[in-house]
């Protein structure tokens, strides 16, 4: 990963704040409290997250802290969410810079407070991972499970109804529709999700089931099930999924084309 420079990613996020502001003075208090008023990236991260994710029986302060303490502790978090910002403005046309995902877009919030579960779980925070999980599906209507391990530059675009099991894998530079599913077949414990690997792009409501491959640069089709393993660069769909093709483009997710040739 190309490491990304976090003062001039939070330079841009101020600059395009100031300017929305001057265009649209409604919305003054949501960016000053947002982002004109933070000192730094993770307090503003902090501060919109943990105000969306907070309920009667979760503290905003112990949030708070926590997602503070998990961007210190881990800066690397900060990067890949840099990098999601990135991916969304880059592959989506309805974003027109990188605060609209932070302010506005589920998939990326979603993503954003995913990584601070996975944080925990790693630290050995088992239980506190799974209620922020828990507090993530009922605010975001995405369930990722805290040890999922999840790469950077991901387009989780509208996100509605995305499902991620705990031993799944998404490599980098993956493309996500809404309803996706990247679940187990059973009840047998162990190694049982997905793994996805680079480039790929995955439509909206696809089943990928079982611990399969989804090989680099493949491309899922809307609506497909997919029950064994995608040879990279291919193209996929049905119920049960099957071959059609070859993939269009070297990383279908960079391109976000959902034909299938």
């Amino acid at each position: 990963m190309t490491a990304i420079d976090l003062d001039a990613h939070w330079s841009e996020i101020r600059l395009h704040a100031k300017e929305i502001v001057a265009r649209e003075p409604a919305l003054e208090t949501l960016l000053n409290e947002t982002v004109l008023e933070r000192d730094s990236f993770a307090e503003c991260l902090t501060y919109r997250l943990t105000r969306k994710l907070v309920n009667h029986s979760a503290s905003i302060d112990v949030l708070h802290e926590t997602f503070l303490d998990a961007f210190l502790q881990q800066p690397t978090i900060l990067q890949h969410i840099a990098c999601d910002m990135i991916a969304v403005k880059e592959r989506d046309p309805a974003c027109p810079d990188v605060l609209t995902p932070l302010l506005y877009f589920k998939g990326l919030q979603a993503l954003v407070c995913y990584r601070v579960s996975h944080y925990l779980w790693n630290a050995g925070r088992t239980e506190f991972a799974l209620y922020l999980q828990s507090l993530i599906s009922e605010t975001f209507a995405v369930d990722i499970h805290p040890a999922a391990q999840i790469g950077h530059g991901i387009l989780l675009d509208h996100a509605t109804g995305f499902v991620a099991g705990e031993t799944t894998v998404v490599e980098s530079d993956v493309s996500i529709l809404h309803a996706v599913t990247l679940g187990g077949t059973g009840k047998d414990r162990g190694d049982r999700h997905p793994k996805v690997r680079s480039g790929v792009l995955l439509g909206a409501g696809a089943k990928i089931l079982g611990n399969v491959e989804i090989g680099e640069g493949a491309k899922v089709g809307a609506g497909s099930v997919v029950l064994k393993d995608v040879p990279p660069h291919t193209s996929v769909a049905g119920v049960p999924a099957e071959i059609i093709g070859k993939a269009s483009e070297v990383s279908p997710a960079l391109g976000m084309c959902h034909k299938l040739d």
